[in-house]
């Protein structure tokens, strides 16, 4: 499908609600810092808003080389020209998204539970899916059952090789670990942003986790990997 082996980046940014600046000033800040694979999550704004904000931030990775994932809508992602689209287990379902998008486009899909992961696989059509949430955060205002770390293998061993995001919470010193477990990456919002000091964050998360544009290894998330 349309997420390519050599542009899996392991460090999926996601922007804030509420954060400390407006989604578009943390996309251009995220891009000049590094990020190279970022995810427009509007919940609660208007369709208007949401629509300009994302053409904005389309743009803003165009310029970077970025790929631009739009949380939610697949009509958004269309009308503004983004990468593609991230939808969770409420929102349109996966092979109608498919279908609306064609091949070319990038489909991600929420993975929060077993019979969700059986799910990605059966639909046949996710380039990836994010999956967690490894602990608590105060992103999301509906969160799925905490995983851990023992939750995460778990969903890595249903998923078939889908390459898998880690979400919920994750800091730098998580991703040694979520790494050896075969994940293809994580993805990270507040930990990202905070106390404004995006470019140190940012180098942070890329230097714990170096890509060189190879897939990653193929492992047993039930391994003997390291555990905390």
């Amino acid at each position: 499908m349309a997420l390519d082996p050599s542009r899996r980046f392991p460090l999926m940014a996601i922007t804030q609600d509420g954060g400390p600046m407006p989604h578009a000033e943390q996309a251009s800040r995220l891009c000049a810092a590094g990020v190279r694979f970022l995810q427009l999550r509007m919940k609660d704004a208007a369709r208007a808003q949401w629509l300009a904000t994302a053409r904005e931030v389309a743009a803003i990775c165009r310029a970077s080389g970025a790929i631009c994932i739009i949380n939610d809508s697949i009509e958004i992602a269309l009308e503004v020209g983004a990468d593609g689209a991230h939808l969770g287990q409420k929102d349109m379902d996966w092979r109608e998204a498919r279908r609306r998008l064609g091949p070319e486009l990038i489909l991600g899909g929420t993975v929060n539970r077993l019979p969700e992961a059986e799910k990605a696989v059966l639909a046949g059509c996710l380039d990836y899916v994010g999956i967690g949430p490894l602990r608590f955060t105060k992103t999301k205002k509906e969160l799925a059952p905490l995983q851990g770390y023992e939750g995460l293998r778990g969903l890595l061993a249903v998923l078939n090789g889908i390459p898998a995001w880690g979400i919920g919470g994750i800091e730098v010193d998580d991703l040694p670990i979520i790494r050896a477990m075969g994940a293809a990456g994580t993805a990270v919002c507040s930990a990202l942003l905070r106390n404004d000091t995006i470019d140190k964050n940012v180098r942070a998360f890329l230097g714990a986790w170096p890509f060189d544009g190879s897939p990653a290894p193929l492992r047993s998330p039930l391994g003997t990997d390291s555990k905390p």
